[in-house]
């Protein structure tokens, strides 16, 4: 699927950051305190419907799902992919206050405005912060949706935990950093060059220009290779609330009230030890381990949409006829 076929199957829709709302196209219009955000939904929604709710990585955003839900099983849902401010469709204004709670708001206003009650997120990469945010959200409020099930995959997990290679995030923050991300966007070949050498991949791996091409398409959208540098902070992020945002802690909090599964790669050098850390911190949790390097949403889609059809199902979201 392109990139073109990817956000031409979604919507964008306004969005409110300061009361962290959906709005009408009527609402939105006029204003200039507003920025526009990209969601894709499928499959239809009675009232006690369980969602399936899918959040990206960095950097590829919401189109490193594309694949993957291609290879889904045939009319699972409802699900919801949801697009970060600065990431794919949505945009990417120059100033703006990214963060792991903006994230987490911008996931609530979807829910409330789509009047989810129940759901089961996944997440891939970076957005496993979001969910613990929200996770920690619920355990201090009863009201508002309730996540049912958690499965993290090649994400944060604890602040302790993360190994990234100075190719990656490390020097994408750095000033040379940005200057990395104004080329990539005006380059899919300086693009391209980078991605690879960030060890997204297993040694075994060789992405076709096509799909780099694709991948470059999806992350320079509406100015969006910026964003390279300006989201690269979240490691540090998680560092400064790792109180907050650690799984062992939060588990031990919902005594078993969302099931949780963490999932792996085995040639991973960004997350490895975020399993290891699961093992012997959360061992009620299931683990489930994905050959290849961090990026299993290009190496092993079918892999992937296998594992999340399994616990999406197990945990009330259903195939619809």
């Amino acid at each position: 699927m392109t990139a073109d076929d990817w956000f031409g199957g979604g919507e964008r829709r306004w969005y409110d950051a300061a009361s962290a709302r959906l709005l009408t196209d009527a609402e939105g219009e006029g204003r200039n305190d507003l920025v526009k955000v990209f969601g894709r939904i499928a499959g239809e929604a009675g009232p006690d419907a369980v969602w399936l709710t899918m959040l990206p990585g960095f950097p590829e955003g919401s189109y490193g799902w594309a694949q993957v839900d291609q290879l889904l099983p045939a009319g699972l849902g409802p699900r919801l992919y949801v697009e970060p401010v600065g990431q794919g469709d949505s945009d990417k204004p120059k100033g703006y206050a990214y963060s792991t709670v903006e994230r987490a708001d911008l996931i609530g206003a979807w829910w409330r405005d789509l009047g989810v009650r129940r759901t089961v997120v996944v997440t891939f990469d970076y957005t496993s912060l979001a969910l613990l945010e929200l996770l920690r959200r619920q355990l201090e409020r009863q009201d508002g949706p309730v996540i049912t099930a958690a499965f993290m995959i090649n994400g944060g997990l604890y602040g302790d935990g993360h190994t990234h290679p100075w190719r990656g995030t490390p020097l994408l923050r750095s000033p040379i950093g940005a200057l990395v991300a104004k080329g990539s966007q005006g380059s899919p070949i300086v693009f391209g060059k980078g991605f690879k050498q960030a060890q997204m991949f297993s040694r075994g791996y060789e992405p076709t220009e096509a799909e780099l091409a694709e991948t470059w398409s999806a992350l320079a959208r509406r100015d969006g290779a910026r964003f390279l540098h300006e989201g690269a902070g979240f490691v540090k992020e998680h560092r400064r609330n790792a109180g907050r945002w650690d799984l062992a802690a939060i588990a031990r909090e919902l005594k078993g009230s969302v099931a949780i599964t963490v999932g792996g790669s085995t040639e991973d050098p960004y997350e490895h030890r975020q399993v290891t850390a699961t093992r012997e911190r959360v061992p009620e949790a299931d683990i489930v381990m994905f050959p290849g390097g961090h990026l299993t949403t290009s190496e092993q889609p079918t892999l992937l949409a296998d594992a999340i059809g399994r616990v999406a199902r197990h945990h009330g979201v259903e195939e619809m006829p």
